[in-house]
């Protein structure tokens, strides 16, 4: 039954691992340049991990994705196919972000990454997931993947989300701090699409880029806020 889960697998993500193999220290790994979540991919499906269908597969990315060293630039520039010029609900992004009113605000984040909830006038509502430590973002994923909208986890899979949804569950109830409004003029780069095999790497990868205040106290008012 495993070795047939790997097989679907590696045909079902054969266009993302597409990079040449090298011998080191007698293993395959698989040189990915910026591909951050190719190269962990690939060593999930070697694993035997099916990304997002089962918790073990959830906290086997989630680890690996702790131990990666990337920027947020390199991960931007991983991938020019999957940057988009607007966001779609449902759907995962990390983009660049530069606040109006960021002289009064007691932080914020440069780099957010988020789900979108829906456009308001000049811009459009999206949970920053990086407001939550760690921990608490697992925690709010893992309810999250009961509103996806398929389980093929491609990029056809989306998250069924509204505020109503998020605000009317108590299993979602992490959600609160994460919640942003983001205004059109101030993004200040293209949407890096983020596919839902790729959502609980993401969720982990150490992209957070707070201003004005470090991740200890931004995590300890949004502990508060909850």
């Amino acid at each position: 039954m495993v070795q047939r889960s790997q097989l679907q697998v590696r045909d079902l993500y054969r266009k993302r691992i597409k990079y040449p193999v090298i011998i080191i220290n007698n293993e395959k790994e698989y040189l990915m340049a910026a591909f951050t979540f190719d190269q962990l991919l690939a060593k999930g499906v070697r694993a035997g991990k099916i990304p997002g269908r089962t918790q073990d597969a959830r906290e086997w990315y989630r680890t690996a994705a702790k131990k990666t060293s990337v920027s947020d630039s390199q991960l931007m520039r991983s991938d020019r196919e999957a940057l988009r010029r607007t966001p779609a609900t449902g759907r995962m992004y990390a983009f660049f972000y530069d606040p109006k009113h960021k002289k009064t605000l007691p932080y914020y984040d440069r780099f957010p990454l988020i789900f979108k909830i829906k456009n308001v006038s000049g811009g459009f509502l999206g949970m920053n997931l990086h407001y939550l430590p760690p921990a608490l973002r697992a925690r709010l994923m893992d309810a999250l993947y009961d509103l996806v909208t398929n389980q093929r986890y491609d990029e056809s899979t989306r998250l069924k989300l509204s505020y109503d949804v998020l605000n009317g569950a108590a299993k979602f109830k992490f959600f609160k701090p994460t919640i942003k409004m983001y205004l059109n003029e101030h993004v200040r780069s293209r949407f890096l699409l983020i596919d839902a095999v790729e959502w609980d790497m993401a969720l982990f990868l150490p992209t957070e880029r707070f201003e004005k205040a470090g991740k200890t106290k931004v995590w300890s008012d949004s502990r508060g806020m909850i």
